[in-house]
This record gives C-alpha cells, structure tokens and sequence, in this order.
C-alpha cells in the first residue's frame, strides 16, 4: 500500500535530487523511497546481492594456498617501482 507523503526540504536539495533521479531515470518518489528503505533496513550490514552478482558468484577458483594479501602487496610493490 502506498501513502502520501508531505516533506519540507531546501529548494537546491529538490533541485539538485530531481536532476540526479532524471539522469538515473527513476522518480524522486523512487528516489526517497529506496534511500529509506537502505536506511531503515534491519540487515544492514548485509549488502544487496544483485542477479547479476550472483550469476557471476563461483565462476573462479583459486589455488587453496592462495594467499590474496601477499599476491597484491606483490602488485603494489611492482606498480612503484
């Protein structure tokens, strides 16, 4: 069930909120309301797994002694050289 709602907020901030929801073409009522959805979100601390996320979830698999801090402290050290 939708419900009106009535919020007073600065001119710059509508504007500016309008401009961003037309370049993302979505509604400023879209807009607010997933913004208070994240905000409000019992898990929290649990980000949104998208589709596309999770098609992609599994597609490499590393070597078991595969060590991910010391492979891109490598990097790191190759990139400044």
């Amino acid at each position: 069930m939708e419900t009106k709602l009535t919020i007073r907020l600065k001119k710059k901030v509508i504007e500016r909120a309008k401009e961003y929801a037309q370049d993302h073409k979505i509604s400023l009522s879209k807009l607010v309301e997933s913004y208070l959805e994240s905000v409000t979100d019992k898990e929290k601390g649990k980000p949104e797994i998208t589709s596309l996320v999770e098609s992609l979830s599994g597609v490499i698999t590393l070597n078991e002694n595969f060590d991910v801090e010391k492979d891109y402290s490598n990097y790191l050290t190759e990139k400044y050289k």
